[in-house]
């Protein structure tokens, strides 16, 4: 057997978490996206530009809003790639509640200093979900409001 050939005893299997998280790319957040940011809906959609493409991409999270911004917990680890394209912009859009925000100094912070800026509700539940890390996002002007 040739090293290029990659029969079912040397394909390598993807860990659940990646399935989901495909599933959840190319399923779940295209149907989100229909709902994601209005008024009276839990999540918020974030639109930022691709670090390399210079094309534009919207993506439902979770926002928590808290004194200044907002909390994103990251599910999925720090490599996604949505999370590096806000990182590398340094700013990007966030729709949540029905209203715009430019939101821009993104850091990566733990669980504990997200959950002294957040609800009980939103700790509590993503504490449940075992999540270590988030992103801090400052919210500057709203946008079209």
């Amino acid at each position: 057997m040739s090293t290029k050939d990659h029969g079912p005893e040397t394909r390598p299997h993807r860990s659940a978490k990646d399935r989901v998280r495909l599933f959840n790319k190319h399923v779940l957040n295209p149907a989100m996206l229909l709902l994601a940011g209005r008024r009276h809906w839990y999540a918020s959609a974030l639109e930022h530009v691709g670090r390399r493409s210079g094309r534009t991409y919207r993506t439902p999270v979770v926002a928590g809003r808290v004194p200044g911004g907002f909390v994103v917990p990251l599910p999925y680890g720090t490599e996604v790639d949505w999370l590096r394209n806000v990182l590398a912009a340094g700013t990007a859009t966030l729709r949540s509640g029905g209203i715009t925000y430019v939101v821009g100094e993104p850091r990566i912070i733990d669980a504990g200093a997200a959950f002294t800026q957040v609800s009980p509700a939103y700790a509590q539940a993503w504490c449940r979900f075992g999540i270590a890390r988030y992103l801090r996002l400052t919210a500057g002007e709203k946008k079209g409001e």
